[in-house]
């Protein structure tokens, strides 16, 4: 091999390699540090592309999970109103059961109407419960509550594609429906003849939720009206409760399926710590070994000057 002074070869060689390792010593210490094996595009760039699109998947079922435990508790809140709704009709047909006692006066028949009044309003607040602004119930007052086309429902989405994917439908309760009664067609109850019930003669639906401007007394009711008003608001909590089990199945699932998708992202962008500091100290060393030789090669040309000498 010929000796030159202008050009050294060797030289050259080892900054090359000394730049090379320089470099996968950088990446290796970018990995590191960062904990991601994809430090940038030019490192993995298909990789990138799906992790970013599982991130945004990720993303979504996180806040699909919480949209699921709010309307878990939109249907918490409102089968708290549905019990307090019970347990007031229970109380008014003890109330009834009382006033048909023979030996009750008419002075304490007065008493306990003066309670069943008293009951209708809080029982009509009930059915304007709204949770965070939201209405619980569906209190149209043309719904009827066996008539499945005046059902109102809010679709809760659960999965991360929203419209497009799975989703549960949460009833709008017809809690007003489930204590009001066509006594003309359906023949729950009788009409009796009460002083204080002005118009019921002429109307053609009875209600136990009553603003104090349209009270019913408690002579004007059957206690069938209070049985079967119970038997459908039971059937509104087993409504509830059954929207309720399906939330509850459908946010394990995607929390499930939000685990799976962060486990096929540590794949992708996750560094192998152990591979990594096998690499880390595999390339400190050549670095620092081209960095020797590049010495070594920069005295070579030295050599030329004996021979001038």
């Amino acid at each position: 091999m010929s000796l030159t002074i202008n050009t050294n070869t060797a030289a050259i060689s080892a900054a090359f390699n000394l730049s090379k390792n320089n470099e996968m010593l950088n990446k290796s210490l970018n990995r590191l540090s960062s904990g991601k094996r994809i430090t940038k595009p030019s490192d993995d760039a298909g990789g990138l592309a799906i992790s970013m699109k599982l991130s945004s998947s990720i993303a979504r079922s996180r806040a699909a999970s919480s949209n699921i435990q709010n309307a878990q508790s939109f249907a918490s809140v409102q089968d708290g109103v549905l019990q307090a709704a019970a347990k007031i009709i229970d109380r008014m047909s003890e109330l009834k059961s009382y006033s048909s006692d023979v030996m009750k006066s008419s002075q304490d028949k007065g008493n306990y109407n003066t309670e069943f009044l008293s009951l209708q309003q809080q029982l009509k607040s009930l059915t304007v419960e709204k949770f965070n602004g939201v209405s619980l119930f569906n209190n149209n007052s043309n719904s009827k509550f066996n008539d499945a086309s005046t059902n109102q429902v809010v679709e809760i989405y659960t999965s991360d594609l929203g419209a497009a994917g799975s989703k549960v439908s949460l009833h709008k309760a017809m809690l007003l429906g489930a204590v009001t009664f066509n006594f003309a067609a359906s023949g729950v109850g009788t009409v009796s003849n009460h002083k204080t019930t002005a118009g019921v003669t002429n109307a053609t639906n009875l209600t136990l939720a009553n603003d104090q401007s349209s009270q019913i007394s408690i002579g004007a009711l059957g206690v069938s009206f209070f049985i079967t008003a119970l038997e459908n608001i039971a059937t509104l909590r087993a409504v509830n409760g059954a929207t309720s089990n399906r939330l509850t199945f459908s946010e394990e699932h995607l929390q499930l399926t939000e685990t799976n998708l962060r486990a096929a992202n540590s794949r992708i962008m996750d560094v192998d710590v152990a591979e990594e500091s096998t690499n880390l100290a595999k390339y400190n060393i050549l670095s620092q070994a081209s960095a020797a030789v590049l010495a070594q090669a920069n005295l070579a040309p030295n050599t030329a000057l004996m021979l001038l000498g």
